[in-house]
């Protein structure tokens, strides 16, 4: 029963480790090509992007009234 030349058992493959020859989707094996992404998946990364786009517009467009307001005011104030 105790024999030292015995190999200890394998544990058996989880489902969230990939066997030998499977390949998960996000790691491209190398004789595949790359996965080409969906049209879901570049309609989402374009929305992400042109989200981004939007605050960045929104950013600039109120850091642009408020320097406006304060040249305003600075002509208001120095009017003679």
């Amino acid at each position: 029963m105790n024999d030292p030349t015995a190999e200890p058992p394998t544990p058996e493959p989880t489902a969230a480790e990939p066997t030998a020859g499977e390949s998960t989707a996000a790691e491209p094996t190398a004789g595949e090509p790359p996965t080409v992404p969906t049209l879901e998946q570049r309609r989402l990364v374009e929305e992400k992007k042109n989200e981004r786009l939007v605050w960045y517009y929104l950013a600039y467009f109120l850091f642009g009234i408020h320097i406006v307001a304060f040249v305003m005011i600075y002509a208001v104030r120095h009017a003679k």
